[in-house]
């Protein structure tokens, strides 16, 4: 609705609408082209001129309040043509052209003359009424015109019994007052003076408001104000008279009686059918309100299972990895504890939703309503597609934390190898540096320098014997990179210092042997013996030390053939300790020879040999420390044997559960597919068969429950896979929960066919017929069948199908449009034809009389003509109204009324 109040403003107005007011044409009849040419002579009579400015500015605020304003003085307030244009929407419905801008007498004349020409539009010859003498603020003109538009707005439609306009009013209150003593009505003057008529037409429709008997005829003043003050309390009619006017006046004036009058005719002649509108709506809004109930608790139930499910996703795909293998198993049984305690109870409200879906949809069809579409992103498909993705998150989440305990063990087991490995090469090149950097070949004697030679020499076979170690710490720090390790920037370090280290080595053995050589010519003198020593010492040596590697060395196995393989290696390495005693002996008789010959000779040696650090001291504590590091390994060996084997129990033993529980769940899900098909006896009986059999099911749960803490114990040893059964916990948990919810969902389906039954009427024999003839055309026993079955099935009970009349009927049975039929969608469709239900059309008009055929309705009306709880439902779910005619506080009613039907939104 247009602004036309502030005069200080700017108007602005928004296109014009289609006319859906009172309309127009050119013929009115005889009649109103006589009231057309009324006498102007007569409002020099004081008295009238009073009464029709009170009753005319009263009936024109009676309107123009809808808008949310009015006028006071009725000759200056339309000078300016704003409101006299917004009066004319308001009463019409229709949309007027925009009023012009500005202030000036020629932009008010030309406002008035839109709202003329709107009127004269309408069939009204407007006699002698120009638009200067309203903008000038002559009385006798806007009075007349005034007139000339509650003639054509109010009183010309009113008929009653073929008549029209003002003898349809008038014979109109002669009916209602006819059966009232001192009530005559004969005219719009005398007739009222005394009051009783007014109160007689009051007390006709509404007897709780007047007490007629206790009226005198004696008193029109009290009569006349008590019919106006009951009309303003309880009719909402303005009040338009003073009582003490039409007593004072011999003639009362005739054209304000017939303006007050005719309110009290539009307002009681919609009374019966506002009763009538009202017990429609009140019969929709019930049904409504009960489905609205269970659509609502379906959004309330998916969205709290989506949110879960949304919520839990991102925790299953989160794939962060710790740095340790304790962090990692603080994961997984985390993971387990969801498994245990917070999956289930969401199986179940999957289960219930779904069950609730079908129930809603069954309860919609039965009233005749659209079929339920969940908000987008809660349908049923879309919480299964959830479901599926949380269930591939889940497989993938619990893949990627045993793998990565995997990873981290085997981080745990390199980063330790490599410790050891660069601890003794550490240990090894200690001093190294020192020994080949010393210049002592520049003063030692030839004797001396001849053991030099042959020292550096055992050096440099050392050196290469320690060439596999530093490629082995170099092969290690490789893979903890490739790995990931999270300490592998310290491992790198380390490992480059060794390297750097290494290539230091070697580079300072090249330039002694130079130097060495420099001056071998001069040396002759060599101990062989002490050489020889020296040249097996230091291999067997490193070998020993190899050995104690490998006797310390950590291991991880998953089977009891790797723990095999273990003990086989070590029960090879154990049969080569004799020969490597042999060698041990022959090293330490060198030494023993070459002191022999010394003594013998009276040779005085310096000390230790010369070649070589390695003496026989350190090779026989080295020996002895092999000897003790061997039972030792055997003792570990036995201990992982011993759990390996008690690995392999659990696997066998959860296999034998398994493979009991498995296929006793396939043999129930094909078991409840050929009971659903079959049906057999009444469908109380199928469902009282069907909830024993649920109950066999539930039964049976402890079964499952004892495979699952058979794998929990393999879970905690951290069992990986299983040879002796198909079955994985996974698939177990899977085949339970389709079971659970297959037997639910087919008693569902029954109960929905008991309620359709006993809603249609229909008997057990028919039932049954249906479902043999269902039966016979679903031809892969699935309970349900595709178009072609379909249409066969409907020719075959007698139906004439063309295929409009095919694919209607298809709409109706597959909204969805999922190319099947269901057993329930077809009793469905074999029993709706018969049902008598709403429309929304229908509640649309009912709606049009409660609101006095206007396009929108106010939550005053809605409070007086419905029940309370009723009017409350329909204010809080309609909205505003948004048309031209709006007035604060309009509602929508035609959107609601189709919402309720589906064919919008709420």
């Amino acid at each position: 609705m247009v602004d036309y109040h502030a005069a200080n403003q700017s108007y602005q107005y928004g296109p014009s609408s289609g006319s859906n007011g009172a309309g127009g044409g050119g013929s009115m009849g005889d009649y109103m082209a006589q009231e057309d040419d009324w006498d102007r002579d007569l409002l020099l009579d004081p008295a009238w001129e009073k009464q029709q400015r009170k009753t005319f500015t009263a009936w024109c605020n009676s309107h123009l309040r809808k808008a949310g304003t009015q006028i006071e003085n009725i000759d200056e307030d339309f000078r300016d043509g704003l409101k006299l244009m917004l009066l004319l929407e308001v009463i019409s419905g229709e949309r007027l052209p925009k009023p012009e801008r500005g202030k000036m007498r020629v932009h008010k004349i030309n406002n008035v003359n839109k709202a003329l020409d709107f009127i004269a539009s309408k069939g009204v010859k407007l006699v002698s009424i120009g638009a200067e003498e309203i903008v000038d603020g002559n009385a006798k003109m806007t009075l007349g015109m005034i007139w000339t538009i509650i003639l054509r707005f109010a009183i010309q439609d009113i008929s009653v019994e073929e008549t029209s306009a003002k003898e349809g009013l008038l014979l109109w209150c002669q009916r209602k007052t006819a059966p009232y003593k001192n009530v005559n009505v004969q005219n719009f003057h005398i007739s009222w003076k005394d009051g009783l008529a007014f109160n007689a037409l009051i007390h006709r429709h509404r007897p709780e408001l007047i007490e007629y008997d206790k009226l005198r005829k004696d008193d029109p003043v009290t009569n006349l104000n008590n019919a106006f003050e009951v009309a303003e309390k309880y009719l909402d009619i303005p009040k338009m008279l003073d009582a003490e006017d039409i007593v004072n006046t011999a003639r009362p004036d005739e054209k304000a009686i017939m303006t007050y009058v005719s309110s009290f005719y539009h307002a009681f002649s919609g009374a019966q059918k506002a009763e009538t509108a009202a017990n429609r709506i009140c019969k929709v809004l019930a049904v409504n309100q009960e489905n609205e109930h269970l659509m609502e608790d379906y959004e309330r139930l998916a969205s709290d299972l989506l949110e879960w499910i949304r919520r839990t996703i991102p925790w299953l795909e989160d794939r962060v990895p710790q740095k340790t293998i304790q962090e990692m198993q603080q994961k997984l049984e985390d993971f387990r504890d969801y498994r245990r305690v917070h999956k289930p109870p969401k199986v179940q409200e999957k289960c219930q939703l779904e069950i609730n879906f079908n129930t809603l949809q069954t309860k919609l069809r039965l009233s005749n309503r659209p079929a339920f579409m969940p908000s987008e992103g809660k349908m049923v498909s879309d919480i299964n597609n959830g479901w599926q993705h949380l269930e591939q998150a889940e497989k993938g989440y619990e893949e990627w934390l045993l793998n990565e305990i995997r990873r981290l063990e085997r981080l745990d087991h390199l980063a330790e190898k490599f410790r050891q490995k660069a601890s003794i090469h550490e240990a090894w090149t200690d001093g190294k540096e020192a020994m080949l950097k010393h210049r002592d070949y520049e003063t030692a004697t030839l004797s001396d320098i001849k053991a030099l030679i042959r020292k550096h020499e055992a050096f440099e076979s050392d050196l290469a014997a320690h060439q596999d170690r530093v490629e082995q710490i170099a092969a290690i720090a490789q893979e903890l990179n490739e790995l990931d390790y999270y300490d592998s920037h310290n491992v790198n370090t380390r490992c480059q210092k060794i390297c750097d280290q290494w290539d230091a080595l070697g580079s300072l053995t090249h330039s002694r042997r130079e130097a060495l050589e420099k001056t071998e010519k001069q040396l002759e003198t060599i101990d062989q013996l002490h050489l020889e020593y020296a040249k097996r010492a230091a291999p067997f040596n490193n070998w020993m030390e190899s050995a104690m590697e490998d006797l310390q060395d950590m291991f991880i196995v998953h089977t009891i053939e790797e723990i095999e393989g273990l003990i086989s290696a070590h029960d090879q390495f154990k049969s080569t300790l004799p020969d490597a005693d042999r060698e041990r002996e022959a090293i330490l008789a060198i030494h023993k020879e070459a002191q022999r010959i010394a003594e013998s000779n009276h040779i005085k040696l310096s000390g230790s040999n010369p070649y070589t650090t390695v003496t026989p001291q350190i090779i026989n504590s080295k020996w002895e420390k092999v000897q003790q590091l061997v039972p030792k390994r055997d003792h570990a060996l036995l201990e992982e044997q011993s759990k390996q084997q008690s690995n392999e129990h659990l696997r066998r033993q959860f296999a034998s559960q398994a493979n009991i529980v498995g296929p006793w769940i396939q043999t129930k899900m094909e078991e409840i597919g050929r009971i659903s098909i079959e049906m057999n006896g009444t469908l109380e009986d199928q469902l009282s068969h069907l909830k024993q059999y649920e109950r066999s099911i539930v039964d049976y749960k402890p079964n499952l429950d004892l495979l699952e803490q058979q794998h929990q114990l393999i879970q905690e040893a951290l069992i990986f896979d299983n040879k002796h059964t198909n079955y994985t916990m996974e698939h177990i948990r899977v085949g339970w929960e389709q079971l659970l919810t297959t037997i639910a969902r087919t008693i569902n389906e029954v109960e929905n066919q008991i309620l359709t039954r006993d809603a249609k009427g229909i008997s057990q024999e028919q039932m049954q017929e249906f479902r043999a003839s269902f039966n016979h055309f679903d031809k892969k026993q699935t309970g349900s069948m595709d178009s072609d079955d379909f249409r066969a099935l409907l020719i075959s009970t007698g139906y004439s199908l063309g295929d409009a009349e095919f694919n209607r009927i298809m709409s109706v049975v597959d909204p969805n449009h999922s190319g099947l039929v269901t057993f329930q969608a077809f009793i469905d469709f074999m029993s709706r034809e018969t049902t008598d239900t709403d429309t929304a059309d229908q509640v649309i008009a009912s709606f049009k009389v409660l609101a006095g055929d206007k396009n929108f309705i106010t939550a005053e009306e809605l409070r007086r003509e419905l029940p309370p709880d009723q009017a409350e439902y329909c204010i809080a779910r309609m909205a505003p109204y948004q048309g031209p005619d709006a007035v604060p506080g309009a509602l929508d009613y035609k959107s609601f009324s189709t919402a309720l039907y589906g064919e919008s939104d709420l």
